[in-house]
C-alpha cells in the first residue's frame, strides 16, 4: 500500500485564526498555494481557508473592500475539515478527494497538522506515472527491435 506520507507535502504552510484575509491573500499569491491550515499554537488543526473562500470575502460585487481584507480568518475558515492520517492509503484519499470533491486534506499525526495532500499532488502523481508507462513501453518497443536481429552465438567467438 502507498501511504500518503510518501507524497503529501510536509510541514505546510498555516495561519492563526486571527490573521486576516489579506494576509492569507498575500501567503497565497507568493507561495502559489490554494489551502491554508488554520491552527493552534500547537498545530492543531481548527479550519482551513482556501482561495476560493478569499475570493468570495474580497471580491463581492467585483469590488475588493478594505473592511472584507482586514477580518479575520476565523470569519471566512471552514470549520469541518476532513483529514488524513499520514498511514492511510494515496488510494483512498484519492477516492475521497474525488467523491466529496475537495481540494485538499490537511495530513495529522498526533492531532496535528504535519502535511498537506492537494488535488495537484495527484495531477503530480499521474503525471509520473504516465512518464514510467511511456518508458517501459518504450523499452519494450527496444526490446522487440532488438529481437529482429540476428545475433551470433557468443560461444562462436570463444
Amino acid at each position: 500500500m502507498i501511504t500518503i506520507d510518501e507524497f503529501m507535502t510536509p510541514e505546510p504552510i498555516t495561519m492563526r485564526e486571527t490573521d486576516t484575509i489579506n494576509d492569507a491573500r498575500k501567503v497565497m499569491t507568493e507561495k502559489h498555494i490554494r489551502h491554508i491550515p488554520i491552527t493552534d499554537n500547537a498545530k492543531h488543526l481548527l479550519g482551513l481557508v482556501t482561495q476560493r473562500d478569499i475570493l468570495a470575502a474580497t471580491v463581492p460585487d467585483h469590488q475588493v473592500s478594505e473592511a472584507n481584507l482586514n477580518k479575520n480568518l476565523s470569519e471566512i475558515m471552514i470549520r469541518e475539515v476532513s483529514t488524513i492520517h499520514q498511514t492511510d492509503s494515496l488510494r483512498q484519499a484519492a477516492i475521497y478527494l474525488q467523491s466529496h470533491k475537495y481540494g485538499c486534506l490537511p495530513v495529522l499525526s498526533d492531532d496535528r497538522v504535519i502535511g498537506i495532500i492537494t488535488d495537484s499532488d495527484f495531477i503530480d502523481i499521474a503525471i509520473n506515472l504516465l512518464e514510467q508507462v511511456e518508458l517501459s513501453e518504450e523499452e519494450t518497443a527496444m526490446d522487440d527491435r532488438m529481437d529482429d536481429f540476428d545475433m551470433p552465438e557468443v560461444e562462436e567467438y570463444l
